[in-house]
């Protein structure tokens, strides 16, 4: 899987590469979202405006769930709320 998630503005020339997260269920090994991670620290937040795009994972009764019914995170309104044993990750963290 590409790290990287391609964010094309219409120019054919050019694009921003921007370094992408893939989050994915510990349980099943599910991919969730792509997301944007700023800085070299833990994910214990996934910021909504950050997250690129979702795959299995949505958002049930204030809870972040897998399609195979683990509980990720708690929706926090701007920020999920990780749970560190329920999801694994792959990819490049942006340096802030």
């Amino acid at each position: 899987s590409y790290p990287y998630h391609c964010q094309c503005h219409g120019a054919k020339d050019w694009c921003i590469i921007t370094p992408m997260l893939t989050i994915k269920c510990a349980a099943c090994k599910r991919k969730l979202w792509k997301y944007e991670k700023i800085g070299q620290g833990k994910v214990l937040r996934c910021y909504k405006d950050r997250i690129a795009r979702f795959y299995d994972a949505q958002i049930e009764d204030g809870q972040a769930v897998c399609a195979c019914g683990k509980r990720i995170g708690v929706d926090e309104g701007d920020h999920i709320k990780m749970i560190a044993s329920a999801f694994t990750y792959s990819g490049t963290k942006r340096n802030g």
